[in-house]
C-alpha cells in the first residue's frame, strides 16, 4: 500500500521539497496576501480587539504560520501603529529560507506560547494527509467523510492535530483561513473525487511527488475545529471581512482619491468574492477571551 502522506511530506518538506528548497506561494498561485494591504488592515483591526480583550498587554504577539514570502507578515508589521505597534512582535514561521523583512522576526518552528493572534493562512491545506480511494475503514472517515465505492477523500486527522497543538499555545485567539469543506457536503457527495490537486507556475497540473509542484488538498475547517475546541466560529471571509470594516465603498467623486479608493474597492472586492477568495473559510478560536468580542454574530460557512 502506497504511504501517500509519507510521499507527500517528502515532496514539500523532504530535503530537496518544493517548500524547503524556497519556492514561494506568489511564484504558483494567488493568494489574498497577494492582492494588496487590505487583508492585512483587516487582521489588524481583528488584532486590536484581541489587544483590547488581553487587557494591552506589555507584549503583543502577530504569527503568521506558513508565512510564504512573508507578505502577509510584512503588511502587517507595517500596517501597525500607535501603542500597538510599540507593543507588537510580528512573527514568521515557514521552513523555507527566511526573508527579510523589516521588523519580522523568522523562524521554522512554532513558538512555544503566543500571546495575541496566531494565524495560519493557507496552511493546513499543505499539512500532508493520507489519500484514500473507494470505502475505507477509519475512524477520521467513519466521523467526517464516509467513503462511497468509486469515491476519494483525504483523511484529515493531521490537520486537526496540527491546528489542535496551534491553538494549544495561544493566548487571544488562533485563527485558520483556508479553502475547504464542511462534513453536510463531504456526505452529500460534493467532494465525491476528493481535492488532491497539484499547482505549478500559476497553473493546476497532474500531482507528482518529486518536489516540482504544490500539492494541496481542501481542508475540513468543521473537523479542526472540534479537535481544537473552545470557543469558536466558522465563517466566510466574505462575511468576515466586512465584520472588521472592509466593504470597498467609492466614494462619489471624481479625480485621483476617487481612483484611489475605486482601486481599493476592486481590491476587496477580489477579497470578497463569491466563488473566489470570498468563499475561503475563518475559522476563528478565542483562547481566553470570548469570540464574540472579536466577531459579530455572522452566518456559518458553507463553502
Amino acid at each position: 500500500m502506497v504511504d501517500s502522506e509519507a510521499l507527500w511530506r517528502e515532496a514539500l518538506y523532504g530535503p530537496s521539497g518544493f517548500f524547503t528548497r524556497g519556492e514561494v506561494p506568489a511564484d504558483h498561485f494567488r493568494t489574498a496576501a497577494l492582492v494588496g494591504p487590505e487583508l492585512a488592515e483587516a487582521l489588524l483591526v481583528l488584532l486590536e480587539r484581541v489587544d483590547f480583550a488581553l487587557g494591552r498587554p506589555a507584549r503583543l504577539d502577530f504569527v503568521d504560520v506558513g508565512a510564504g514570502g512573508g507578505e502577509l507578515s510584512a503588511a502587517v508589521r507595517a500596517g501597525a501603529s500607535g501603542s500597538l505597534a510599540e507593543r507588537l512582535v510580528v512573527t514568521a514561521v515557514d521552513v523555507g529560507p527566511a526573508r527579510s523583512w523589516p521588523g519580522v522576526r523568522w523562524t521554522s518552528e512554532l513558538p512555544s506560547s503566543v500571546c495575541g493572534l496566531l494565524v495560519g493562512h493557507e496552511w493546513l491545506d499543505a499539512v500532508p494527509c493520507p489519500v484514500v480511494a473507494g470505502p475505507s475503514s477509519h475512524p477520521w472517515l467513519d466521523r467526517w467523510w464516509p467513503v462511497a465505492e468509486g469515491e476519494r477523500a483525504e483523511i484529515g486527522e493531521p490537520r486537526d492535530v496540527a491546528w489542535a497543538d496551534a491553538v494549544s499555545r495561544v493566548r487571544g485567539a488562533a485563527l485558520a483561513v483556508d479553502y475547504g469543506h464542511v462534513r453536510a457536503d463531504r456526505v452529500a457527495g460534493r467532494y465525491a473525487a476528493g481535492t488532491f490537486a497539484a499547482y505549478r507556475g500559476g497553473r493546476r497540473v497532474e500531482p507528482v511527488f518529486d518536489g516540482s509542484c504544490d500539492l494541496t488538498a481542501h481542508v475540513a475547517l468543521d473537523a479542526c475545529g472540534e479537535a481544537a475546541g473552545g470557543d469558536r466560529v466558522l465563517v466566510s471571509q466574505r462575511d468576515a471581512l466586512a465584520a472588521l470594516g472592509l466593504v470597498g465603498e467609492v466614494p462619489p467623486v471624481g479625480g485621483a482619491a476617487w481612483l484611489a479608493a475605486a482601486e481599493r474597492a476592486s481590491r476587496i472586492a477580489e477579497l470578497r468574492a463569491e466563488g473566489g477568495l470570498g468563499s475561503f473559510g475563518w475559522l476563528l478560536h478565542g483562547v481566553g477571551v470570548p469570540v464574540s468580542s472579536l466577531l459579530p454574530p455572522l452566518p456559518p460557512w458553507r463553502p
